[in-house]
């Protein structure tokens, strides 16, 4: 039944992945020598990861987009905030819990312990899915909501020691990964979908943004609170294999792990669907089975594609990264970085989700293509500027504060659908693709550099959720000027069966 929206995913899948193997590849046979063992773990990892986005990409539009949909017009059709608020501080809690990237990140950094980082990150996206809610229903404009909490951000951000800024961003890339974005946008639209106004298309994105303000702000308060003495990193150990048959246990004994981790991931939001349908939307027994068969497809993806980036691309990114920054052109780790980069966000599941939504929501007006390549040209910047931070010890401060400040400007100059979607494009850019690879990849070149790692290699998943809001509004300013264009050029109407020195009465 599925056959071929299978093999277009696929199709999909394998032209995102196949320029990063090639691109790694030829730096492997060129200027960064690796072991036979780690290049093979990749390519098998490279295997999974395009096998698991062709599942998770079908998987997420049959059963997170048609839960969040049906859920969030549910919820606010029912027009009682005594009720909207609460499922969704609790929707918003329990999609973070399941992000799996949070739990790498956190998993890496033993300052704070893992679950006080995951609950307070939970809490903090709970509240502002909150938030986020409270401006759809009421339709606030984001473009303040932005303003307001990015000024408190900056100014937290004086107070808080400097090895843990970085991780604060971090934090707020992380949580929007493949877990939470189909979701939460989902959500948007089914809040907005009983709305009639004008302004409900551009208000239905934004969620994701304030969902990323969140954890930002739940990090900076917990650090301030809690008060590490010391940050530390754990560097995971490249395995090293010699045979073939070693090389398939190192994937056969990761495989359980991931197992469990995506059941205890989807589990609570299947759950409190499941709830959901019993108490009010009660959905027929088609749409259902399409639910189930989606909640499938995504449960195998997700494991596929984490087991590859875990087990394969993880260890490749941490090696090549250290290779070159120890080699005699570490200059080249820039534009190295740039060129992963510009390819990487293409590999991302949820770039895919988002861009069908953007389509569909402006009726072709955005492009998914000409999204797509303004996300992968603020994704090789912002790559290289986070080179530039490993290699030069410069703080994070220094490039993310300019940065927001520029975009919230250009916020007052593009339509508000582009600066929705802009925002949006920050947190959907910087999932698992950048958390496995790119990081590891910094955090290699920074251990060679003896360098901090904490505050000079943290940091990548902020920067690569910063410059989207910068390329995607430079499309709204394209946009508008070209149709300010199209109206000034446009003929002046021409009433039928009348002469030029006719008078017309009215």
């Amino acid at each position: 039944m599925y056959k071929a929206r299978l093999r277009e995913k696929f199709d999909e899948a394998l032209r995102a992945v196949l320029p990063i193997v090639a691109i790694v590849l030829v730096l492997c046979f060129t200027v960064a020598p690796t072991s036979t063992g780690v290049m093979m773990a990749f390519l098998v990892g490279g295997v999974l990861l395009t096998v698991g986005m062709m599942f998770f990409s079908l998987g997420a539009e049959l059963s997170m987009t048609v839960m969040g949909e049906r859920m969030g017009a549910q919820m606010t059709r029912s027009k009682k905030l005594w009720f909207i608020l609460p499922l969704g501080f609790l929707l918003g809690f329990l999609v973070t819990i399941s992000e799996p990237d949070l739990q790498v990140l956190a998993e890496q950094v033993q300052a704070v312990p893992p679950r006080v980082l995951i609950l307070s990150v939970a809490v903090g996206v709970g509240l502002f899915v909150c938030i986020a809610f409270l401006r759809m229903l009421i339709s606030v404009s984001l473009q303040q909501l932005l303003i307001v909490f990015y000024l408190i951000i900056f100014i937290l951000a004086f107070f808080v020691p400097q090895s843990f800024l970085a991780l604060a961003f971090d934090a707020g890339g992380v949580t929007t990964g493949p877990m939470t974005v189909p979701f939460i946008i989902a959500l948007g639209v089914g809040v907005c979908s009983i709305r009639s106004d004008s302004n409900a298309a551009s208000d239905s994105f934004g969620l994701v943004a304030l969902g990323s303000i969140g954890p930002i702000i739940a990090v900076m308060l917990l650090v301030l609170i809690y008060r590490p003495e010391a940050g530390e990193y754990v560097v995971d150990v490249i395995p090293q294999v010699d045979q073939s048959i070693a090389l398939g246990r190192l994937f056969v004994e990761a495989v359980p792990e991931y197992l469990a981790d995506m059941a205890l991931s989807l589990g609570p939001i299947a759950l409190f669907f499941a709830v959901f349908e019993l108490l009010w939307l009660k959905l027929d027994r088609r749409t259902l089975a399409r639910i189930g068969v989606g909640l499938l497809y995504t449960y195998v993806g997700l494991v596929l594609f984490l087991t590859g980036v875990g087990v394969g691309f993880m260890p490749a990114g941490s090696l090549l990264g250290e290779t070159l920054a120890g080699s005699s052109f570490r200059g080249i780790l820039i534009p190295v970085g740039m060129l992963i980069g510009y390819f990487i966000v293409k590999a991302e599941p949820a770039v895919y989700v988002l861009m069908k939504q953007v389509e569909e929501l402006t009726d072709g007006a955005i492009s998914g293509k000409a999204m797509q390549r303004s996300l992968s040209l603020g994704v090789a910047l912002s790559v290289g500027l986070a080179m530039v931070r490993v290699l030069s010890g410069v703080s994070i401060l220094w490039l993310i504060i300019p940065g927001y400040a520029l975009a919230l400007i250009m916020s007052f100059f593009v339509p508000r659908i582009f600066t929705a979607i802009a925002f949006d494009s920050g947190g959907v850019a910087s999932g698992p693709m950048t958390a496995t690879f790119l990081l590891p990849l910094s955090v290699g070149a920074c251990v060679a550099l003896g360098g901090n790692v904490l505050s000079d290699a943290f940091g990548m998943v902020a920067m690569v959720a910063m410059t989207p809001l910068i390329t995607i509004q430079g499309l709204g300013l394209i946009y508008r000027l070209r149709e300010k264009r199209r109206v000034a050029e446009a003929p002046a109407p021409i009433l039928p069966g009348l002469g030029d020195g006719d008078i017309i009465e009215l």
